[in-house]
C-alpha cells in the first residue's frame, strides 16, 4: 500500500493511493487523528487494530497537496552517516578523514529534529550565507518502524518495519564541521523534505532498491541499498540498543556517493536549485531551494 498525508479542501487527510498513482481515497478517521498524518494508522496497528479504516470516494492527486506522510512525529529522526562504501570513500579526504578508518566499526548515528520535516514539494529555505554558505543534499531511503521494540535482534528486525519513505537529509556542511557534531547542521528549519508517501513493507524490499538524485536535471547520486555498509536489520538493531523504538519512528539509512561536498570542486546548493530524488518502488521527492 501507498499511504499519503495530504491537504484537500482545507483539511488534512490520510488516504490510500491507487496502484496507478492517479488517485487517493481518504480513510474515514476523525480530524484529531488525521492531524497526525499516517502516524495515526501506524500507532493504531501497533496497538492491535488489525484493519485499516474504510476509505471514501477517490479524488485525483492533481486536486490535492501532498504533505510529509509523518508531519507530526513524536521525536527526532534517527539518521545514519557515511553508510555507503563509495560515499565514505568520497569524504575520506575531507574534514572527516580522521575518522575514515573507523567507518566499518559502528554506524554513525545522529538525529534531525522533527520540526524540520516538510512535504515532498515544499520549498527548502536557505539560511543565508552569514549562517551557512555550504548547503548540501543527501538522497536517502528512510525506514518507518511499525512495531515497537527495545534491544531488537538483527534476525527479527525486519518484522518491526512498517514501510519506507524518502528523505533529503539537507545539511549545512560548514555548521556540521564547526561544531564537530552533526545535529545543528542537519536540523535547520525545512531541512528534511519527506515523501511522497509511505510504501508498506509488503510491497517494497528496502534492502534491495535503487536511490538516485538529480540537481537541476544533472545526475549526481545513484546507489543500491545492497551496497549499504550497515544494512537495515543492523541499523534497527543498533538504534534499539537500550532505546525503545516506537511505532512511527524513522531511520534514514544514509546517502550514496555524489553529494556536493564530495565533488571537485565542491558544489553547494544556491537559490533556485531543484533537487529531485527517486527511489525505485517508492516514488519521487522534489524540492526547490529558495
Amino acid at each position: 500500500m501507498r499511504i499519503a498525508t495530504y491537504q484537500y479542501q482545507g483539511r488534512r487527510q490520510v488516504g490510500l493511493v491507487s496502484a496507478d498513482g492517479q488517485t487517493v481515497s481518504p480513510f474515514q478517521i476523525e480530524a484529531p487523528r488525521a492531524r497526525r498524518g499516517a502516524l495515526s494508522l501506524i500507532e493504531a496497528q501497533a496497538a492491535g487494530e488489525s484493519r485499516l479504516p474504510a476509505t471514501g470516494e477517490a479524488v485525483p492527486l492533481s486536486a490535492i497537496r501532498l504533505e510529509a506522510p509523518l508531519p507530526m512525529q513524536r521525536r527526532n529522526i534517527f539518521c545514519v552517516g557515511r553508510n555507503y562504501h563509495a560515499h565514505a570513500k568520497e569524504l575520506s579526504g575531507s574534514v572527516f578523514k580522521n575518522s575514515a578508518a573507523k567507518v566499518d566499526s559502528w554506524p554513525i548515528v545522529f538525529t534531525k529534529v522533527p520540526e524540520c520535516v516538510i512535504g515532498p514539494n515544499d520549498e527548502v529555505h536557505l539560511p543565508g550565507e552569514a549562517i551557512s554558505a555550504q548547503i548540501d543534499y543527501e538522497a536517502e531511503l528512510a525506514v518507518v518502524i511499525g512495531k515497537p521494540g527495545r534491544n531488537i535482534t538483527r534476525a527479527s528486525a525486519m518484522s518491526h518495519v512498517y514501510g519506507y519513505t524518502i528523505v533529503n537529509d539537507v545539511t549545512a556542511r560548514d555548521v556540521q564541521m564547526r561544531h564537530q557534531q552533526w545535529d545543528l547542521g542537519k536540523s535547520f528549519d525545512t531541512f528534511c523534505p519527506m515523501g511522497p508517501w509511505i510504501v508498506t513493507a509488503d510491497e517494497l524490499d528496502g534492502t534491495d532498491t535503487r536511490v538516485r538524485c538529480w540537481v537541476n536535471g544533472e545526475a549526481r547520486q545513484d546507489g543500491q541499498t545492497t551496497d549499504l555498509i550497515f544494512d537495515i536489520p543492523t541499523l534497527i538493531e543498533t538504534c534499539s540498543r537500550g532505546i525503545t523504538l516506537n511505532a512511527g519512528d524513522v531511520i534514514a539509512t544514509g546517502t550514496p556517493a555524489g553529494v556536493g561536498m564530495g565533488l571537485t570542486p565542491p558544489q553547494y546548493l544556491k537559490s533556485g536549485d531543484v533537487v529531485r530524488i527517486e527511489i525505485d518502488g517508492l516514488g519521487v521527492l522534489e524540492s526547490r531551494f529558495v
